[in-house]
């Protein structure tokens, strides 16, 4: 809830209570007479009986008392926009209007029956993980008799095997082998250890719905996985118990189309994603498209919902989530967003033009990069570092926001956990301090040339 301000306090009353609050739902659902001030608190038209009684009551007061200022609780959505426009102007209803949109900052977790099975992900040739991971697995298994998965390569490691507590659990592990073993449908609940590879390769195994993923910081840099393993028995039961926040990571829908493919044109399907193609391909951070082996620059053409936006001239192009947008995107320039931000961002790699600046565009929009006609070379496209494929003259590549998110599961909650990963991870605006006036107060009362020299000293050593 937003503090009051100074200057309301003395309009107290039935209509105007000091600390009278919105919940999301009534936010949400404010009608057309209802229009929101410039700290975003709600001003509702009272009934006409209640604006009578204020009348006599007081006439002077009557267009004060016509309204009810009613404070917004907290929310990561944007506050619907008052939809009249000037004495004439609004805009007009209609059926695309209708839709429930749930603030992110009232998603959290709930288990609508006890999960039981639960897959580890524990991150590849690492020695340091292989203890954590015996714990952790020695633990579902004994204290809360759960059904765990791992993956098959993983009972193959060398120094695990001469693991002697893992020796007497090992056969009672649920094996599966990527590439061949579908996994919809058949795990509750899934435990990452390693760094953000591990959450990488959890999406990339769920191409439909994903269950709750939990990822604990035992990698490199630890951007995606919040958690902490010293206490891991206390915040697991925790979660177990369904007390925890989630954050909904937004995937990108990619599918190839190839030269001569017959191929339907149809209108963008919010639920074409829930029958996944052959060529279908659901990734968390972006997908790259680039030059390849060849010398020579990209020649890639954009097209926006059907309309064609630019040519990309340069080394490449990155189409990427939020949750992508502090990788490979940072690294090419764009901004970082946050993951509850509904976007896809567009950043150029390298580009040979001073003004390509990145973009970003609603979540909502297909976007179709295909080689131009024109271009000397093929590209290449990567999705999420995997599954590397070569784009032809003539095949298209198109990009939509999938329905299936990958849903985190949070230390904290949204807010919190996002701004320690950019402080730990990428040491986000870390600077030393500047010094106040006061310790140089001293050096600055006095005029000689000795004082000047001092500060100048000082000046070599704070940069």
């Amino acid at each position: 809830m937003f503090p009051m301000r100074a200057d309301q306090s003395n309009h107290s009353g039935p209509f105007f209570p000091q600390h009278s609050s919105l919940s999301i739902e009534e936010f949400n659902n404010l009608g057309w007479g209802q229009v929101s001030d410039c700290n975003n608190n709600c001003i509702r038209e009272d009934s006409r009986e209640n604006v009578q009684r204020a009348q006599e009551a007081n006439p002077r007061e009557k267009v004060l008392r016509t309204h009810r200022i009613l404070r917004r609780t907290r929310s990561l959505n944007a506050p619907s926009p008052f939809q009249q426009f000037g004495p004439c102007g609004r805009i007009m209803k209609n059926s695309a209007m209708v839709m429930q949109i749930q603030d992110p900052a009232s998603q959290r977790l709930t288990w609508y029956k006890p999960p039981l099975t639960v897959l580890v992900i524990k991150k590849v040739s690492d020695a340091s993980v292989l203890a954590p991971f015996v714990q952790l697995v020695d633990w579902l298994l004994q204290e809360k008799n759960m059904v765990v998965w791992v993956e098959s390569a993983v009972l193959e490691d060398v120094h695990l095997n001469e693991e002697v507590k893992f020796k007497a659990i090992r056969e009672k592990l649920v094996t599966f082998k990527d590439g061949r073993d579908d996994l919809t449908d058949r795990i509750d609940f899934i435990v990452c250890l390693g760094g953000d590879g591990t959450l990488l390769y959890a999406s990339q195994l769920f191409q439909q719905s994903v269950p709750p993923v939990m990822a604990f910081h035992l990698g490199s840099l630890g951007f995606l996985t919040p958690f902490r393993f010293d206490n891991f028995e206390e915040q697991l039961t925790s979660v177990l118990e369904g007390h925890a926040a989630l954050t909904l990571r937004s995937r990108l829908r990619c599918v190839t189309h190839r030269k001569g493919e017959k191929r339907q044109e149809a209108k963008v399907d919010a639920n074409a994603d829930a029958r996944p193609a052959a060529n279908s391909i659901l990734v968390l951070n972006e997908v790259v498209i680039d030059r390849g082996p060849s010398p020579y620059l990209s020649n890639i053409d954009l097209f926006l919902d059907g309309k064609y936006i630019t040519s990309v001239q340069g080394d490449g192009l990155i189409v990427s989530t939020p949750t992508g947008s502090t990788a490979y995107a940072a690294a090419a320039g764009a901004s970082m967003i946050h993951p509850s931000v509904p976007a896809i961002m567009v950043t150029p790699i390298c580009p040979h033009s001073l003004s390509f600046r990145p973009i970003v565009v609603p979540a909502g929009v297909e976007l179709k990069v295909s080689v131009s006609p024109e271009s000397r070379n093929t590209s290449w496209v990567s999705f999420d570092g995997r599954n590397r494929q070569e784009l032809f003259h003539g095949d298209s590549l198109r990009v939509t926001t999938s329905i299936y998110p990958v849903p985190c599961i949070c230390a904290q909650d949204q807010i919190s956990d996002w701004f320690a990963s950019l402080a730990d991870g990428l040491h986000w605006n870390v600077r030393k301090r500047q010094k106040c006036l006061d310790e140089l107060s001293d050096l600055t009362a006095s005029g000689s040339e000795d004082t000047l020299d001092e500060m100048e000293n000082l000046k070599l050593y704070d940069i």
